[in-house]
């Protein structure tokens, strides 16, 4: 799936995009809660801004992405390493982190 098919099933109103592979995608301004994540490997993508408040990225790959002033107010990001995750004025308010912390 490319960004372009994701979008167009994003507004069709589909939210499962579990085991989604978008490597390095600039998913920038875009919005995406409620998305289920699981498993997704969104290594290196640009996320600047995205709102993807209520979403579940549980076990998402999410190596080297840009995560800037992201809206993950109450997502799922149990599983994921945040160790190489740029979330500088990041919205987390709520967010479920890999430690099972709320935030």
């Amino acid at each position: 799936m490319n960004i372009k098919e994701l979008l167009s099933r994003y507004l069709a109103g589909q939210r499962d995009f579990r085991n989604l592979t978008l490597i390095a995608a600039n998913l920038r301004n875009i919005n995406l809660s409620g998305a289920d994540f699981t498993g997704a490997d969104l290594r290196g993508a640009n996320l600047t801004r995205t709102n993807l408040s209520y979403a579940n990225l549980t076990d998402a790959v999410l190596t080297g992405a840009d995560l800037t002033e992201t809206n993950l107010i109450s997502a799922n990001l149990s599983g994921v390493d945040l160790s190489t995750i740029n979330l500088t004025n990041a919205h987390l308010r709520g967010t479920i982190m890999s430690d099972g912390l709320h935030t």
